[in-house]
C-alpha cells in the first residue's frame, strides 16, 4: 500500500478546488484557503485524514451544523467524501480579522466589547435551540469584519473530533451548553482587560486571581463600565457577588448585553449570509513590511477599523445639529431668548410666591421665627462598628471641623479592594449636634476622587449609635468629588448624623484610605 501524498499549494480537489494557503493545522485535521474554479470565489476547506476514525463523525457534525441557519455562523457550502485520500467540509471564507489578534494589540472599551460579545452570544442561542454546541469558543474563533460585523468560526468542530463511539447524553448536552456559556463569559472578561480566565490561551495570558477567586474586569483595568462588569459576574462568579441572579444560558447573556448597549448603532454590510456571499469571505491577507529606515522612522500604522467608534445615532446627530445652530450671530439671539425666558419664570415665582406665602427651601418652616445657620458640632467620634477594636484613628477627629479644609481624618490604609479591602462593609464617623436640632443641609469636603458614601441621622432621643441599627438612611452618593452637599427633607430632626464610607479612593498601587476633612451642618436655628 503506497503512502498518502502530503498535500500542497495548487493541488486540485474534487476537480474545482485549487489549494492556496495552509491556514492551520490541529488536532489532527488541517485548514486550507482554496478558489473555487467553477463559482470563482475563495473557500475555506477544512480536511481530515480519510481513514482517521474520526472521519465520518467529523462530516457528520458538519452535516449537522448546518441546522443552525444565523447567518453569523459561516455557511457549510459542500462535503466531500474521501477525496485525495480526505474528506472535506467546504466553507465560506470571510474578510476579517480573529478578536484574540485584536486583544493582543489593546483591550476593548466596555460599550464596544458588550455588542460583539452579544452577537456571539445571540448567534449561540440559536444554535443551544437546535441542539448544536461549540464547546471551543475562544478569541480565535471570533471573527470581526471592518464594518463591525461579527463571525463566528468551527461550529460542531469539537463534537466531530470527540473519541469515536461516544455517545452523548443529556447530562453531556447540557454540560456543553453550560461549557459554551462559561466561554461567552470568558470572551466578555477577554474583550475588557486582553486577559483569558484559566489559562493562557490564543495569545492572551491568564486573568489574574485572589484568594483563588478571579479578579473581576474592573479590579484589573481602570475604566471598565460596572454595568458591564457585573454582568462578567453574573456569568463567571461561582456564585456571583451581592447575590445577583446568575446567568446561565447564552439567551440571557444576549438580553443582557443588548440592554446595555441599546444606544449604540453597529453597522454590518451583510446582515444576511443565506442570500449573499462574497467571493473572499474570511480572508486575513498577510502584513508584509519591506525593509526601510528604523522603525521610529516609519510612519505609524493605521488602527484597525475594529476599533473605530460605531457611526452615530440620530439623537447623536440631532444633538451635533442643535449645538452648531447655537454657533456665531444665531447663538446670541437663543441666549438672548432664554435669558427672557428665565427671567419671566424667576419673576412669576416671585409673585405667586409672596402671594401663596411660599418660602424658599432654605426658608424655615411657617410660625417660625428662626433662620437657617450654620449649627454648632459638639463633638467628632469614629465610627468604627465591625472593627477588632472598634476605633479608626480618633486622635484625628478634631481635624473635621478646625476649618482648615488641608487637614483631616483618615481611615486606614487598606490593601488590593477599594471597599475596605473586603474585610468589613463601611466605616465613618459621627457629627454630635449635642441636642436634637431641625437639620437641611450637610457639606462634606473629601479628599480623592471616587468615594462611595451614605449619610444616616439618629432619632432625636437616641444616644451615639454602636451600630447602623436603628438609623435612618439619608441618602447614598457613589464616585462623590472632594465637595459633596446632602440636602436632608424637610422637618428631618436629628441629635447625630452617620457619615459612612463604603469605597475608598485609591492612594497608591493596591492601597486604598479615604479622607473627610471638613463637615459642616446647616439647619434652623
Amino acid at each position: 500500500m503506497t503512502e498518502r501524498r502530503a498535500l500542497v499549494s495548487g493541488d486540485v480537489l474534487d476537480g474545482r478546488y485549487v489549494l492556496q494557503d495552509l491556514v492551520t493545522e490541529r488536532l489532527g485535521t488541517t485548514t486550507w484557503r482554496a478558489h473555487d474554479r467553477i463559482l470563482s470565489r475563495n473557500v475555506g476547506l477544512e480536511m481530515i485524514p480519510s481513514d482517521d476514525p474520526r472521519a465520518e463523525s467529523f462530516l457528520e457534525a458538519a452535516r449537522r451544523s448546518t441546522a443552525v441557519s444565523d447567518p453569523r455562523f459561516l455557511r457549510v457550502l459542500d462535503l466531500v467524501d474521501d477525496d485525495h485520500g480526505h474528506h472535506l467540509v467546504v466553507r465560506e471564507w470571510a474578510r476579517a480579522i480573529p478578536l484574540d489578534q485584536l486583544l493582543a494589540q489593546s483591550p476593548m472599551p466596555s460599550s464596544r466589547s458588550a455588542q460583539v460579545v452579544a452577537e456571539v452570544a445571540e448567534a449561540m442561542a440559536h444554535a443551544h435551540e437546535r441542539g448544536v454546541h461549540h464547546r471551543r469558543l475562544t478569541p480565535h474563533q471570533v471573527m470581526l469584519k471592518e464594518t463591525g460585523g461579527v463571525r463566528v468560526v468551527g461550529l460542531g468542530v469539537a463534537t466531530a473530533l470527540a473519541p469515536v463511539g461516544h455517545q452523548d447524553s443529556v447530562e453531556d448536552l447540557h454540560a456543553y451548553e453550560q461549557r459554551d456559556v462559561q466561554s461567552l463569559g470568558k470572551l466578555l472578561y477577554a474583550c475588557l482587560v486582553a486577559r483569558w480566565p484559566g489559562a493562557h490561551v490564543d495569545q492572551l495570558r491568564a486573568a489574574p486571581t485572589e484568594h483563588g477567586r478571579l479578579l473581576r474586569p474592573r479590579q484589573v483595568r481602570a475604566g471598565v463600565s460596572r454595568e458591564v462588569d457585573g454582568i462578567c459576574d453574573r456569568i463567571l462568579g461561582d456564585p456571583p457577588l451581592h447575590g445577583r441572579r446568575p446567568l446561565r444560558s447564552a439567551a440571557d447573556i444576549a438580553r443582557a448585553l443588548r440592554q446595555v448597549g441599546d444606544d449604540v448603532e453597529v453597522t454590518d454590510e451583510h446582515p444576511s449570509l443565506v442570500d449573499l456571499s462574497s467571493p473572499d469571505l474570511l480572508r486575513l491577507d498577510p502584513v508584509i513590511v519591506p525593509a526601510g529606515p528604523p522603525p521610529g522612522l516609519e510612519p505609524p500604522r493605521r488602527r484597525p477599523k475594529a476599533f473605530e467608534p460605531a457611526p452615530p445615532t440620530p439623537l447623536e446627530r440631532g444633538k451635533a445639529r442643535a449645538v452648531r445652530a447655537t454657533r456665531g450671530d444665531r447663538g446670541l439671539v437663543l441666549l438672548g431668548v432664554v435669558g427672557v425666558l428665565a427671567l419671566l419664570v424667576f419673576l412669576g415665582f416671585l409673585a405667586f410666591g409672596s402671594e401663596d406665602g411660599t418660602q424658599s427651601p432654605e426658608s424655615p418652616g411657617p410660625g417660625s421665627t428662626s433662620s437657617i445657620r450654620t449649627l454648632p458640632i459638639s463633638g467628632v467620634v469614629d465610627f468604627d462598628p465591625q472593627g477588632q477594636d472598634g476605633q479608626e484613628n480618633p486622635d484625628q477627629l478634631g481635624l473635621v471641623v478646625d476649618g482648615d479644609p488641608a487637614t483631616g481624618w483618615r481611615t486606614s490604609t487598606y490593601f488590593n479592594q477599594a471597599t475596605l479591602g473586603g474585610l468589613k462593609d463601611g466605616v465613618g464617623i459621627i457629627i454630635d449636634l449635642d441636642s436634637p436640632q431641625e437639620v437641611r443641609s450637610l457639606r462634606i469636603r473629601l479628599a480623592g476622587e471616587g468615594t462611595d458614601l451614605t449619610v444616616f441621622a439618629s432619632t432625636p432621643a437616641s444616644d451615639l449609635p454602636r451600630s447602623l441599627d436603628g438609623l435612618r438612611r439619608i441618602t447614598s452618593i457613589d464616585d462623590a468629588g472632594t465637595d459633596v452637599t446632602v440636602t436632608l427633607p424637610d422637618a428631618t430632626i436629628a441629635r447625630q448624623l452617620v457619615v459612612w464610607l463604603q469605597r475608598l479612593p485609591q492612594v497608591g498601587e493596591g492601597e486604598y484610605r479615604g479622607e473627610i476633612r471638613e463637615v459642616t451642618v446647616r439647619g434652623v436655628g
